[in-house]
């Protein structure tokens, strides 16, 4: 990756397109692993997530097909924004679905770590059904969707268990409101009812086996890279399921509530990393290198 001059996005207002001045965008692990395994085109701007300052407003299509009255977040209102690359630039293309306006309390920075890992937390949580005096386990949770999910999953009243990959990786999880912090999944003794799983291959196998009868396990993604290979008969006996997961089309309704927790101080943005955007090899590197825990944040110059 480099930093280079492109052409300017390309907004389509009357599409309910916004075009925003990038402030910081935060790293996830799958856009960096889409960069490595190559077929992206060499001038394509990648980042799912970003936030900044509207400078040009979306409009209304009418029946005639002209625009016509600004809808959405206003020219200069502070937005947290998605969509599926172009987050790593001065300017960004969004559409309205997928922001949210971010209030003068809460950091752009923090709410830039929001719209892929927060949102795939909460998105995987609501899944699962109601989570209230449940044993809710968190594979990964030392990342950063993880620690949104330990913070949600108790906010929804569950028992929260995350586990991490070392000890130095759980620092600061028991802070956000997990009730027990494991190493891998040694020390699991009673059935859990909801597993929220981002490490995938052996793990996901051994999470599935700790399932209470009707239990689940929210697969949400994969950082071992490992196959995951499930023993003879191991899916065959009392009901539990094993769920995919992927973020709905449109993000403003669930950034709109996760940019109110933070605002009220009840969901915290854990940034591990963070530095301006010139220093990109690093924060890569750090990232790949588990050494982020939470996201990596960088400020856009």
């Amino acid at each position: 990756m480099r930093l280079a001059s492109v052409p300017p996005p390309q907004t389509n207002a009357g599409q309910g397109q916004v075009l925003v001045e990038v402030r910081h965008y935060s790293l996830n692990l799958r856009e960096i692993h889409l960069a490595e395994e190559g077929g992206v085109p060499a001038n394509l701007v990648l980042g799912w997530d970003a936030a900044g300052v509207v400078v040009a407003a979306a409009r209304n299509r009418g029946e005639s097909g002209r625009t016509s009255g600004e809808f959405g977040p206003a020219v200069g209102d502070r937005v947290v924004t998605h969509s599926g690359n172009g987050g790593w630039a001065q300017l960004r293309s969004a559409p309205v679905s997928n922001m949210a306006v971010v209030p003068d309390s809460v950091d752009l920075a923090a709410a830039a770590t929001l719209p892929v890992s927060a949102t795939t937390a909460l998105g995987a949580l609501r899944d699962a059904g109601p989570i209230l005096g449940r044993r809710v386990l968190i594979t990964g949770a030392s990342g950063g969707v993880g620690r949104f999910a330990v913070q949600l999953a108790a906010l929804g009243g569950a028992y929260v268990i995350a586990s991490v990959g070392s000890q130095p990786r759980g620092m600061g999880l028991r802070e956000l409101g997990a009730h027990e912090v494991v190493l891998g999944l040694d020390g699991i003794e009673e059935p859990v009812d909801v597993v929220i799983d981002l490490v995938g291959g052996p793990s996901l196998v051994e999470a599935f086996g700790l399932l209470s009868l009707g239990g689940t396990v929210e697969s949400i993604g994969c950082v071992s890279g490992q196959p995951a290979v499930f023993p003879p008969y191991a899916t065959v006996g009392p009901k539990r399921s094993l769920v995919s997961f992927t973020l709905p089309a449109s993000l403003s309704a669930d950034l709109t509530t996760l940019i109110g927790l933070l605002a009220d101080g009840r969901l915290t943005a854990e940034i591990g990393w963070r530095g301006p955007w010139e220093r990109h090899d690093d924060a890569v590197a750090a990232l790949l290198s588990r050494q982020v825990n939470g996201k990596a944040v960088l400020d856009v110059s």
